[in-house]
C-alpha cells in the first residue's frame, strides 16, 4: 500500500464512471456504505482540490457527516483501487457557506455532476430535478489517500 496524491485519485477516478463506495460512521458506530458517483473538483471556498460528489438531501449519510464522521471513498478498477478519507463540508440549499448564492449552488451541482463523467441534455430538467430533491454536494477534503499499485 502506498501513498498516493488527490492527482492521482482524479486519475483514478475519470478512467470510468466515477462510481465509488462511500462510507460514514453512523451514531451507533456501525459503518455506512453506498455507491456514489464522484470526481474531483477544486473546493468552491477553499481552492484546495477534493473528492467531490452530490447527494439526496433526506440521505443518512448526511446526518452522520453533520455530526462530525470521515467520510471515505474506495474507488476499484479491476484489482487496483484507491482510497481517499477525511472530513467533509456541505454545501445544499440549507447549508450555504457565506457569500455563496442558489446561483453558486446551482452551478456547484452541475461542476460536480460533469467532474464525475455525468453529461445531461437537459440542463434545466436537471437544475430542476437538483432543487426539487434538495441535492447537497459532498466536498471530502483527504487527509490520507491509500491504493494498491
Amino acid at each position: 500500500m502506498n501513498m498516493s496524491n488527490i492527482e492521482d485519485v482524479r486519475k483514478f477516478l475519470s478512467s470510468e464512471t466515477g462510481l465509488a463506495t462511500v462510507s460514514t460512521v453512523q451514531k451507533d458506530g456501525r459503518v455506512l456504505s453506498s455507491v456514489v458517483n464522484c470526481g474531483v473538483i477544486d473546493h468552491p471556498t477553499t481552492d484546495t482540490p477534493c473528492v467531490a460528489f452530490v447527494s439526496a438531501g433526506h440521505a443518512a449519510r448526511l446526518n452522520h457527516i453533520r455530526r462530525g464522521s470521515q467520510v471515505t471513498v474506495a474507488i476499484r478498477r479491476g484489482w487496483a483501487w484507491r482510497s481517499a478519507t477525511g472530513a467533509a463540508d456541505l454545501i445544499g440549499p440549507h447549508s450555504l457557506p457565506e457569500n455563496f448564492s442558489s446561483e453558486d449552488l446551482r452551478l456547484l451541482l452541475r461542476e460536480v455532476f460533469e467532474s464525475a463523467g455525468g453529461t445531461h441534455e437537459d440542463w434545466n430538467e436537471y437544475d430542476r430535478v437538483m432543487s426539487t430533491e434538495e441535492r447537497v454536494v459532498v466536498l471530502i477534503s483527504p487527509e490520507r489517500i491509500l491504493g494498491n499499485y
